[in-house]
């Protein structure tokens, strides 16, 4: 199973090619990470399944029965008055039906200036967007094969115009307990708008992730490699600032190598002491990092960092992930077992 869905992921990876995605999409903050553990990680991870609610937001075959009566909160400041959060919470109805999941993801875009088209000041107006969900889980019987799916409902509001959708993401993981190894695979914002801004129809930020991971048998350690974005090769862009000029004036613009492209499908993290009280989180997010790098400047961006600490039934979590030099962001995130 594992090398037949390896084979699947190579040929998603090399079947696709189009251009840049940022820009290009309505409902982009349904792909921001949704908690302080997965931020640590370098974001997108999708092949945790233990009681972490908050994965089933991004993976929802991970929905399983550990997560029964978990409550989940994270707020994080995004730049400047941008500020995010999410909600998760499981609950299992019996065994027979297994593990339902519902959750929230919210961003306030914060105030804005107005101004008419003759540039004198108008009134201030704010923007905010936000999705509802509903997951569940199966687990193929006789098999250590898990399905799921998420159903969104998006409603977004900028200034006076407002659009409502919906979406879903659909999940697997396949857990290879002999050898501790977790594979899985994501179709994340599959679906439509309903109502939209001002008639023009725009596409969801439609994603296909998939991603490995690993206990180290003699080492507390749990690493983790996420492709993101395989419904498209092309992710690189000529930076202007890494034009060359020569000395007749001829301007080149940036070269982007096969390989430092493929790079940027990348992340890297790492999770030492993963089933203990104290956690510690290390991640790189490659497509970050050159994206967002000052030249001739080392400015770490791609790179985030984070732990987590468990006291009885409550487990605080936070993440630091390095943008650039003028804006980085953190995210607290509070665990509950409201159980017994």
């Amino acid at each position: 199973m594992p090398q037949k869905l390896l084979f699947f992921f190579l040929i998603l990876i090399c079947s696709v090619s189009y251009g840049q995605i940022g820009g290009k999409y309505t409902y982009e903050f349904l792909n921001l990470v949704t908690s302080p553990r997965q931020a640590a990680l370098g974001g997108k991870t999708i092949t945790i399944y233990d009681e972490d609610v908050n994965e089933a937001l991004f993976n929802p075959a991970t929905i399983n029965e550990e997560m029964h009566n978990h409550l989940a909160l994270n707020y994080g400041n995004y730049y400047k008055e941008v500020t995010y959060g999410t909600a998760s919470y499981a609950y299992t109805y019996d065994q027979h039906l297994q593990t339902f999941q519902a959750g929230v993801n919210y961003i306030n875009y914060g105030k804005f200036d107005g101004y008419d088209e003759n540039g004198l000041p108008t009134s201030e107006f704010t923007g905010s967007e936000i999705a509802l969900s509903v997951g569940y889980a199966y687990n193929i019987p006789y098999t250590d094969l898990h399905i799921g799916a998420n159903a969104k409902f998006i409603e977004s509001i900028l200034e006076s115009y407002s659009s409502f959708g919906a979406a879903v993401d659909l999940g697997m993981i396949y857990i290879d307990e002999k050898n501790d190894v977790n594979w899985a695979l994501t179709l994340m914002n599959i679906g439509s708008q309903f109502t939209t801004y001002d008639g023009n129809r725009e596409q969801l930020p439609f994603e296909i992730i998939a991603g490995v991971s690993q206990e180290l048998e003699h080492v507390p350690i749990r690493w983790h490699l996420t492709v993101e974005n395989l419904q498209q090769w092309n992710l690189a862009f000529s930076n202007p600032v890494r034009a060359e000029t020569s000395i007749d004036g001829n301007v080149a613009d940036e070269k982007v190598s096969v390989f430092n492209n493929a790079l940027r499908h990348v992340i890297l993290g790492v999770e030492l002491f993963p089933k203990k009280a104290f956690n510690l989180r290390l991640g790189y997010n490659f497509r970050r990092g050159a994206e967002l790098q000052i030249q001739d400047q080392r400015n770490f961006s791609g790179i985030s960092l984070g732990f987590g600490l468990k006291l009885n039934k409550l487990k605080f979590n936070y993440s630091y992930s390095k943008y650039t030099l003028a804006g980085n962001t953190s995210l607290f995130g509070l665990a509950i077992n409201l159980g017994e």
